[in-house]
């Protein structure tokens, strides 16, 4: 069945279509059409054996090259090492493994929104039954708290308002009625629908059921949640181009060196098979894949300090490249509290500060603030708005909460911001009777009499509506003749501000008087004034996205609310300001290319549905952009999971956008974003160090091997040394730059772009730069150390500890890409670098001087005089790579290279 179709029809149409009456359903034709369309439940997700979800995790070439190092190492008789290099790789898959399965759980998080018993009609019998056993052509009734159980038609109707926030973001309850709308209206826009999962706030009404289970709204996200594709991240994509890199050049150079040294300078078969060995031992940087897993995970520790959760290890990374934030506006731009900001009158208009439901605000005209209390006009709306209202707003738990409609909260709070006591003055002025709001007549009045022999009529509601009642109003001198051109032209104004406005007017009458009918409000009041109020922005979104600009980010609103609404909160923040919005339906008319180019040209899109949002995202996606997109409703979360980086709400966010998101916002506040991608920038600025740190060793080390083969010398360094050698530098020396502190223009540069390569060519040229500056330290002192007549014993372990130190003072350099290293901060800016020499050169004394190191190893112990020398060698590396920076500092003008 179609539920696009219903909203479109009348009721006795839909009634004969779905055969059902205003009676329900019998008995029998239920039992017949639950057979038919099955329970009203979402349909299951088929789940994956866990095992193979496991074993997927090896597929990566990465931890293919991991397995290589640990099945070579293994046949070296290492076996320490290679069970450690095995265990890095069931680390990494079981991270992988308990990662997995995010959308089932997002998929189980939409089943508890369905609501588990409903009060239907059978057989004209009022009967309460499992929702499940609802089907279409059931007639349901629906009254204040209830969890709508099915999408369906409305026909009968009083006062009813349903929190449909989860599925349009509107930020208000809707209004429902009976009667039908276009067939072509937006889902916010179907007033005469209730949708399942959503929440009735206010009135009673009966509805035919139309659609259940996986052909509802709901069911309709979570079908699109089980397609949708989730997106490798930039980070992930870049490792395995460079594991297939290191895997092709490793293999490559392997195979070279052992048919280079057996035929062109005839070594045996079996030295050059153990020559081999050690190259792809030298070359794999066997840490790497748990340096990166660690600085990632530090990385979500930090992040947590700063109130953002990371669901998934690599999210934090994919954060330092994302290029455009897609932003729902409810809640996360804004507080989602409506806020009376402006009062027109008939002779001013005042603005009201303050936000939220915290009583506390002034009155301003022409931004300067005035005496409120001496301004009968401000004292008679807010009064007014006090007594004509059912919500009360109270102080608990340090947070001020609302009880009751989100617009008379508002208005209840303007009556305390004038400075009334709402309780005195509802004891000084008791309601004695009263119309409620209904929407056929869309304004609510009440009767209150005080204890001096006076009686007040209260009434607010919709403009037109208030206007159309009003004979006068009220002036400084007096009540005077309605200037309807004058409250059209401030109606106007207030409008295009994005305010929803309320006309609030009064009228005396005979303290006789203690009931009320429609007749007495039927002309002869007199309009007090016209308020204005918004769901106000967060003032601390605006500079978030003040913050995101210059970082090169660009911020993008995807809302359900209305345009005007959605343009005018924009152009508060600083999204979109004085361009044009676009639509959801405008978006349903482009195809694919042009929707791109739309959505280059466009930051706001209002009456957004969750097909158009995943839409918006995968036009981003496809123009090159990394994307993150936040939310926090139901109708968020297909887009959530398609983003690179998908942001829910902690505090207000369903459990649905939760689980469909990398990373969930604590405070449920939009700047911590901006903390939450500077982080990420440094993560990848600690991670690219790590490889910068990490990959010269491997090269100097497979050069060493290269240039003693080529120049037919024996090995400055065993296959078992460096083994030592990767492993405690890693450990150690590597480690420490994952906690280096964000550097200075972190949030100056532009995005990076998600399809660069993480190994650049600056990159690339650092690495062969150090590597061979490390072979030269190496392979020179062994060589120096050999033909001096030491044994081989002594000058490997010359060459090794040369390799060792030169890494350590390479560390120093490696803090810092471009900028020099000769300072006090850039000595000693991070703690973490001092604790892990400190620990490095412990080790590597256990390596020289312990017996049982000695025999494992092949070591023997160095004298003060080898100290000197390698210590030495260590201060020129420093030098040489010192002068490179001041090089590139100086020729190519540039600060940043990363």
């Amino acid at each position: 069945m179609n539920e696009t179709f219903y909203h479109g029809e009348t009721v006795d149409t839909v009634f004969r279509k779905l055969s059902s009456s205003a009676n329900g359903l019998s008995g029998q034709q239920a039992e017949e059409r639950l057979k038919q369309y099955g329970p009203n439940r979402l349909t299951p997700q088929k789940k994956q054996n866990p095992l193979v979800m496991f074993l997927l995790q090896f597929r990566n070439i990465l931890i293919y090259v991991l397995l290589a190092a640990g099945l070579v190492t293994a046949l070296l008789g290492h076996w320490i090492d290679a069970w450690v290099i095995v265990g890095v790789v069931l680390i990494n898959a079981l991270i992988g493994y308990v990662q997995e399965g995010k959308a089932e759980k997002a998929l189980d998080a939409i089943k508890d929104l369905l609501s588990p018993q409903a009060l239907a009609r059978r057989g004209n019998k009022q009967v309460s039954m499992p929702s499940e056993e609802l089907v279409p052509g059931d007639v349901v009734i629906l009254q204040s708290g209830d969890k709508v159980p099915a999408d369906m038609r409305l026909f009968s109707v009083r006062d009813l308002k349903i929190d449909e926030s989860i599925l349009t973001g509107e930020s208000l309850p809707t209004e429902k009625k009976s009667d039908a709308v276009a067939a072509d209206a937006s889902v916010g826009d179907r007033s005469c629908m209730a949708f399942s999962g959503t929440l009735v706030t206010y009135g009673r009404a009966e509805g035919v059921v139309v659609e259940t289970g996986d052909n509802t709204q709901i069911g309709r996200i979570s079908t699109m949640l089980g397609t949708v594709e989730t997106l490798e991240t930039p980070l992930m994509r870049r490792l395995e181009e460079l594991a297939r890199t290191l895997s092709i050049v490793i293999v490559s150079v392997s195979v070279l060196l052992f048919l280079f040294g057996v035929l062109a300078r005839g070594y045996s078969l079996t030295d050059m098979f153990n020559a081999a060995v050690g190259i792809a031992v030298a070359a794999i940087p066997e840490g790497l894949p748990a340096i990166m897993t660690i600085t990632l995970a530090i990385g979500v520790q930090a992040m947590a300090r700063r109130k953002s959760i990371i669901r998934k290890l690599p999210a934090v990374e994919t954060l330092g490249s994302v290029s455009v934030i897609c932003s729902d506006k409810t809640g996360t731009l804004t507080r989602n509290e409506m806020t009376v900001r402006s009062l027109a009158f008939s002779e001013a208009i005042y603005d009201v500060t303050g936000s939220g439901y915290i009583p506390n605000g002034t009155f301003l005209s022409d931004d300067r603030q005035v005496d409120h209390q001496s301004i009968e006009a401000i004292m008679a709306i807010a009064r007014a708005s006090l007594l004509c209202n059912d919500a009360s707003v109270r102080h608990h738990e340090n947070q001020w909460v609302l009880s009751g409609d989100p617009t008379e909260g508002a208005l209840y709070v303007l009556g305390m911001k004038a400075g009334y006591d709402p309780e005195a003055e509802r004891d000084e002025w008791p309601r004695i009777d009263m119309i409620p709001f209904e929407s056929e007549h869309r304004f609510m009045a009440t009767l209150h009499h005080d204890h001096r022999g006076h009686a007040r009529i209260y009434m607010k509601g919709a403009p037109e509506v208030v206007l159309a009642r009003c004979a006068t109003q009220r002036n400084a001198e007096g009540d005077g003749n309605l200037d309807l051109a004058y409250w059209e032209e401030a109606m106007r104004t207030m409008a295009l501000q994005g305010q929803r406005l309320l006309a609030v007017a009064c009228k005396e009458v005979d303290p006789e008087k203690t009931g009320m009918d429609f007749s007495d409000v039927d002309g002869d009041l007199v309009l007090l004034g016209i308020t204005g109020m918004i769901d106000p922005p967060r003032q601390e979104a605006i500079a978030a996205v003040k913050a995101c600009k210059s970082a090169g980010i660009r911020v993008k609103m995807i809302t359900g609310d209305h345009i005007d609404t959605a343009k005018a909160i924009g152009t508060m923040i600083g999204i979109g300001e004085g361009r044009h919005a676009m639509t959801g339906s405008q978006i349903e008319e482009l195809d694919e290319s042009e929707l791109e180019d739309a959505v280059l040209r466009h930051d706001v899109f209002a009456r957004s549905s969750p097909e158009h949002k995943l839409r918006l995202v995968k036009a981003l996606q496809a123009r090159g952009h990394v994307v993150a997109m936040t939310g926090d409703g139901v109708n968020d979360a297909p887009a959530l999971k398609r983003a690179d980086v998908g942001i829910a709400m902690g505090l207000k966010g369903t459990e649905v956008s939760k689980e469909a998101a990398e990373m969930v916002l604590a405070d449920d506040n939009f700047a911590t974003i901006a903390s939450a991608i500077e982080q990420g920038r440094t993560v990848y600025d600690n991670l690219k160090k790590s490889i910068l740190f990490i990959l010269p060793t491997n090269g100097g080390e497979a050069l060493s091997i290269l240039f003693a083969i080529a120049l037919g010398y024996t090995l400055p360094v065993t296959a078992v040394q460096i083994l030592w050698v990767n492993m405690v530098t890693a450990v150690t020396l590597a480690l420490s730059l994952a906690f280096e502190p964000a550097e200075a223009n972190v949030m100056q540069r532009k995005p990076r772009n998600g399809d660069a390569p993480i190994l650049s060519r600056f990159i690339l040229w650092r690495i062969l730069y150090v590597s061979i500056l490390l072979m030269i330290g190496t392979f020179g002192l062994f060589l120096w150390y050999e033909r001096a007549g030491y044994s081989h014993e002594f000058s490997r372990t010359v060459a090794v500890t040369t390799l060792v130190i030169l890494e350590v003072f390479y560390l120093f350099s490696s803090r810092f890409f471009v900028t020099s290293v000769f300072s006090r901060k850039a000595l000693t800016g991070n703690p973490a670098v001092l604790y892990s020499v400190g620990i490095l050169l412990a080790l590597q004394a256990l390596f020289i001087y312990a017996p049982f190191m000695q025999k494992l190893f092949a070591t023997q112990p160095l004298g003060p005089g080898e100290w000197a020398i390698i210590i030495s060698a260590g201060i020129i590396l420093l030098l040489f790579v010192e002068l490179e920076k001041f090089m590139i500092r100086t020729f190519f003008k540039k600060t940043d290279m990363q």
